[in-house]
């Protein structure tokens, strides 16, 4: 079994596709462990605040095949299949770590998200604090020690 921590956003019908993005990852693994849901603005464009979360869960798949399913849930709920980087997102489920997996290719693991963006370290940070980074060797606490920008998040009161 594979530990996997998904990044999670939303900025179009949050709530719905908050809950569906909960569902359908329980689908794949019921016992998943979820950290709170931060909103924040976008990133490199104007539009929506995001609903920005992470989910830890566990898998038999390899990196490629649970990324493919990732991508179905995706589609299932709405995005398209010629998504863009900077634009509105129905359902975004981004594989942060898979397990102490290194991968240069996509999906590219660790995802250098992490080091950039307060909402993916700050719920990553509220899930595994003491986690080491494969290829890294920092814990999520030191990166999240370091990340500016943590005081724009608005933790979410979110009924599950």
């Amino acid at each position: 079994m594979t530990k996997v921590y998904i990044g999670v956003g939303t900025n179009v019908d949050r709530e719905k596709h908050t809950h569906a993005a909960l569902n359908e990852l329980f689908l794949l693994d019921n016992q998943i462990r979820v950290s709170p849901i931060y909103e924040c603005a976008p990133v490199g464009f104007d539009s929506e605040a995001f609903y920005n979360f992470v989910v830890e869960l566990t898998t038999t798949q390899k990196l490629t095949d649970f990324s493919h399913e990732l991508r179905k849930i995706e589609v299932k709920w709405g995005r398209s299949e010629e998504a863009k980087k900077f634009q509105d997102r129905s359902l975004d489920l981004d594989i942060l770590l898979f397990g102490d997996e290194i991968s240069p290719h996509s999906p590219t693991v660790p995802r250098e998200d992490i080091f950039k963006y307060p909402f993916v370290i700050q719920p990553l940070f509220d899930l595994v604090p003491d986690l080491v980074i494969p290829n890294d060797g920092r814990r999520v606490k030191e990166i999240w020690q370091k990340m500016d920008n943590l005081e724009s998040l608005i933790e979410v009161d979110f009924v599950y």
